[in-house]
């Protein structure tokens, strides 16, 4: 394996009942900001009983934080903290509440204009307000690591940003919040938990032996759960054991020491940009595609894959292989996501706007080897109708 650095400072407070001890997380005195999306967590009480262990405290409230959050409402954000001089953010949501809370964290203390944070992907990044979570929808990940992804609907964008400056102080993970999410949030949550794994898993052999051992187990148990959280969404045992899934996938465990993809999210991101679709539903039409164009250079992982997770050892490797990403998609499908593109209103006219979109935002070399080129997307795209 690769030489690596692997350090999260952010706490995970598991289990239920714990928003009750996040004053003891937040400095006495603190001027808190808390952010959230379209109101959920008004209608469920997750907001209220976060202003309950909050009492005392001087608060200040920003919601509308959208799916795949935007930078324009981002802005009116930051400029509320100038105004009420806020010095902590909570973010009470998902992924997308929590990515925006990054971008104001950082973008409230930098000195210029903050949509240069994105330009440069987080690069000089080093200071943000201190922020903290509290997970209602897992998925993203977000809730312990350093990344976030913020769109700009003026510029059809959608950026990622990378600082350790804002990786959350601590993050609250109570499975019963998770209850009332609809259907297709917990599909969602599955599959887009399950395509971080992908994305550092399915590479090269690396002999990272543990590595590969934590990404299967995580991805043996969405495989297993993920359908009955369909099925029994007040199941504790369930929801908490997909709940640590998410945050284990993309808390930089299992990327210690291995490359990277990626190339699948990129290309997600764009068909959200241009056309709205959501993230999980791009990695779900387009992750089968993606995995048969570059099968060959992912030969030994997707043999592996297949043997390891889906139990198939018979027939010549072609075979195997074949089966191992029709295995993946019809797991997509018992998760009740749609695999195709045409299904999200597209059709192969749209591939040449979603490869000048790939250019235009300097995603030309993708991957674990930077092969995936615009071209190789357009192989991938040609299977996805």
């Amino acid at each position: 394996m690769d030489n690596f650095i692997f350090e999260n400072p952010t706490k995970i407070i598991f289990g239920k009942g714990q928003i009750a001890r996040i004053s003891k997380e937040i400095p006495a005195g603190a001027k808190v900001l808390i952010t959230y999306g379209g109101g959920s967590a008004k209608r469920t009480g997750v907001l209220d009983e976060v202003k309950a262990a909050l009492e005392g405290y001087e608060l200040t409230e920003f919601g509308g934080i959208e799916p795949n959050p935007s930078y324009e409402t981002l802005m009116k954000a930051i400029e509320l903290v100038h105004k009420n001089q806020i010095d902590f953010l909570l973010a009470v949501g998902g992924g997308s509440v929590i990515d925006g809370t990054k971008f104001i964290a950082a973008g409230a203390v930098y000195e210029g204009d903050p949509w240069e944070i994105l330009l440069r992907r987080g690069r000089g990044i080093n200071k943000a307000l201190p922020l903290g979570v509290v997970l209602t929808l897992p998925a993203a990940g977000s809730e312990s690591n350093p990344r976030a992804v913020i769109s700009r609907k003026s510029m059809n964008a959608k950026l990622s940003f990378y600082s350790t400056a804002v990786f959350p102080r601590f993050a609250v993970l109570d499975p019963t919040k998770t209850y009332t999410l609809p259907k297709q949030q917990i599909s969602n949550g599955v599959v887009d938990a399950f395509m971080h794994v992908f994305e550092q898993y399915l590479t090269v052999p690396m002999e990272a032996r543990l590595q590969d051992r934590f990404a299967e187990g995580i991805l043996h148990t969405l495989i297993e759960l993920g359908p009955v959280a369909l099925e029994d969404p007040e199941n504790y045992d369930v929801r908490a054991n997909l709940m640590l899934c998410a945050t284990m996938a993309l808390n930089g465990l299992i990327a210690a020491g291995v490359p990277q993809d990626w190339s699948t999210h990129m290309v997600g991101h764009e068909l959200t940009a241009l056309y709205g679709i959501e993230h999980a539903a791009t990695l779900a039409a387009l992750a089968p595609a993606m995995l048969t164009v570059l099968k060959d250079k992912k030969r030994a992982k997707l043999l592996q894959y297949g043997e390891r997770i889906w139990g198939i050892t018979e027939g010549s490797e072609e075979e195997r292989i074949a089966q191992a990403i029709a295995k993946t998609k019809e797991f997509f499908e018992i998760m009740q996501m749609k695999t195709n593109l045409r299904d999200h209103g597209l059709t192969p006219d749209n591939i040449p706007e979603i490869l000048d979109s790939l250019r235009a935002h300097d995603m030309v070399r993708l991957g674990e080897h930077q092969d995936v080129t615009p071209e190789v997307v357009r192989q991938a795209l040609e299977l996805c109708f």
